[in-house]
């Protein structure tokens, strides 16, 4: 599983469901409009503090950002 390309796909997706722009993100997180288009293409390896920041930013859990099929948190089954 390539993580680079799964985050970059989570990240997308959400800050889409959100209705941000990347311009929107860049104001909220401090980082760039290019570093966050780098990690939408899967082109960056974000460090833990890089995920939890942009998470923050997105008003989402960092573990949001690594769930296979943007599946996010789900509930334990008993």
């Amino acid at each position: 599983m390539d993580m680079r390309a799964l985050v970059g796909r989570n990240f997308s997706r959400i800050r889409r469901e959100k209705g941000l722009t990347q311009e929107q993100v860049e104001e909220r997180s401090g980082f760039s409009q290019q570093y966050i288009s780098g990690l939408e293409n899967g082109l960056r390896n974000p460090t833990v503090v890089t995920l939890f920041e942009l998470a923050q930013a997105l008003g989402v859990g960092p573990v949001d950002l690594l769930m296979p099929d943007g599946k996010g948190r789900q509930p334990r089954k008993r």
